[in-house]
């Protein structure tokens, strides 16, 4: 089993800067890519970022050049860094976890909710 937990969110004021981290526990051999979602009251769920195994990110157009995606590996942790936040940033954050191992299937965080006031 792989289990994530955020943590970083918090009330910033636009122009602000936070750091989410994911903590990655169980068998994190088993992960593949990972990525940060997030979801808006009233709206879908929606990548942010992600990251492949061998460390290509894509983002969605609105982060980008704000947000930076990254991995350690050997902490088994994923970050988003989060720059020039925007009300519009303003969301509940989750950790994605692709699993392949004798299986495919994704594994989520809980989230971890970012305000952004203006």
């Amino acid at each position: 089993q792989v289990q994530l937990v955020e943590s970083g969110g918090g009330l910033v004021q636009a122009g602000g800067s936070l750091r989410l981290s994911c903590a990655a526990s169980g068998n994190t051999f088993s992960i593949n890519a990972m990525g940060w979602y997030r979801q808006a009251p009233g709206k879908q769920r929606e990548l942010v970022a992600h990251i492949s195994d061998g460390g290509s990110t894509n983002y969605e157009d609105s982060v980008k050049g704000r947000f930076t995606i990254s991995r350690d590996k050997s902490k088994n942790t994923l970050y988003l860094q989060m720059n020039s936040l925007k009300p519009e940033d303003t969301a509940a954050y989750y950790c994605n976890a692709e699993i392949l191992w004798d299986y495919s299937y994704d594994v989520w965080g809980q989230g971890t909710h970012v305000t952004v006031s203006s």
